[in-house]
């Protein structure tokens, strides 16, 4: 009897491993596609000219350098999570920090490109002097400075905890941001400063894309009304950002009332929805609308041979 019984504990325990590596593949796979989708975009606003030299695709550089890397963090997190790997509290810190890091960079750069387009359209004559290789620059030295800056002062927040209190450092929780806000002072700030952020980004957006409404309805100009469609997409990617920011929230909230069985999945599926796809939409809406980047950015994913889905040559960017 207790031989059988051990059988069958061996059994579920080979189960659960399986079912913790099949279910691991599927979710991960689509990472791995847009990690490829990602670093190929990379590749390709660095092999022209056109696109080192244009301040929106510059910013755009910048936008997925970010969202690339929390693709990468968000993985190996995952992977971690999956196989119930725990850290210890200065790994976890430093893998959350790097979050936090790109995390900020994501929504002020979607609110820097905003306002590059709302000048472009609303004020062509002057976007040429306003928006300059030099201007766009110091605008991406501020985005990095803030954001640096919020971890600066994340790190002496968590600093004031008493580590010397805990029996050991090996976290007994999976790492995650909650993880990391081992007291009131640090959770506050957290929650005030994700609040400012997003709220600051997304009027700012919303009040571009509404300038740049009344300019389309009054010239009815085709710029402007690509420029519409491309801050409308912002306001989507901020609002799926703002949501992956909440992701435990959301998971606890819903965990109260659905089936365990369930539940099970749910944290997977939310992962792709809210963690993973929000970093790969700039690349599809650059990469797809984009007339000067999707020839060149086809070519490369064809690895610069011949493809039936290349518009043009990509040689005559």
């Amino acid at each position: 009897m207790s031989s059988a019984t051990q059988s069958q504990i061996n059994i579920t325990v080979g189960w659960g491993l399986l079912e913790r590596v099949m279910m691991s593949t599927v979710f991960t796979m689509p990472c791995y596609v847009f990690l490829f989708i990602n670093g190929t975009m990379l590749f390709t606003l660095r092999s022209k000219s056109v696109f080192r030299e244009t301040s929106r695709y510059i910013l755009l550089y910048n936008l997925l350098f970010a969202d690339t890397v929390l693709l990468v963090q968000g993985q190996l997190m995952y992977i971690l999570a999956a196989f119930k790997v725990t850290l210890t509290y200065p790994v976890c810190g430093v893998l959350i920090m790097l979050a936090n890091l790109n995390t900020v960079i994501s929504p002020l750069t979607l609110l820097v490109m905003s306002l590059e387009r709302c000048v472009a359209v609303c004020y062509p004559l002057k976007h040429a002097t306003i928006v300059t290789i030099r201007n766009t620059e110091v605008a991406i030295i501020v985005v990095w400075t803030s954001s640096a800056l919020n971890i600066f002062t994340k790190v002496i927040l968590l600093l004031n905890f008493r580590f010397e209190e805990l029996q050991s450092l090996q976290m007994k929780r999976f790492c995650g941001k909650e993880s990391m806000l081992l007291n009131q002072m640090s959770e506050l700030y957290d929650k005030c400063f994700t609040y400012c952020l997003f709220l600051s980004t997304g009027v700012t957006v919303s009040c571009s894309y509404m300038g740049v409404i009344l300019v389309a309805r009054s010239a009815s100009t085709d710029k402007a009304s690509k420029a519409r469609n491309t801050l409308l997409l912002h306001l989507v990617q901020l609002g799926l950002s703002l949501c992956s920011t909440v992701y435990s929230p959301i998971i606890i909230a819903i965990s109260k009332v659905l089936d365990r069985t369930i539940l099970m999945h749910l944290p997977s599926v939310f992962y792709v929805g809210l963690i993973i796809f929000p970093r790969c939409l700039s690349s599809l809406i650059y990469g797809v609308r984009d007339q000067t980047i999707r020839p060149v950015l086809l070519y490369n994913l064809c690895f610069q041979r011949k493809c039936s889905l290349c518009l043009s040559r990509p040689d005559k960017y």
